[in-house]
């Protein structure tokens, strides 16, 4: 799913002539381009979709969402790491990589062989 969410912007800067903002999301920091919003100051808060803030939003809104997101999971689901859900999900490690037998491709394919067995 890709949510537009509300954040509030910490600082902004350029990169290759594009106005750049660093967005904080309830916790979570991104990078967004602020070209549809030119005139958006530090400590503003902005919808952004996909990054690119899009709309300005009172404090009072931004914060009311986000706190919905989180309560339904939806900020954890828009910025978290694939593996990291997937691993979850499951009850396993954040990566496959880190421990026991699958650490390697070829422990990966003895353990897939032990399994058929």
């Amino acid at each position: 799913m890709c949510l537009a969410v509300p954040g509030r912007v910490v600082d902004i800067g350029e990169r290759d002539g594009t106005r750049m903002a660093t967005v904080d999301f309830g916790g979570v920091v991104k990078e967004v381009c602020l070209e549809y919003l030119p005139d958006l100051q530090v400590g503003e808060y902005a919808i952004v979709h996909v990054g690119f803030a899009l709309q300005r939003l009172d404090e009072a809104s931004a914060k009311q969402t986000l706190e919905l997101f989180a309560e339904l999971g939806m900020l954890q689901e828009e910025f978290a790491d694939p593996w990291e859900l997937a691993a979850a999900e499951a009850g396993g490690p954040a990566w496959p990589f880190e421990d026991g037998p699958a650490a390697s491709p070829a422990g990966a394919g003895a353990v897939q062989e032990a399994e058929r067995q």
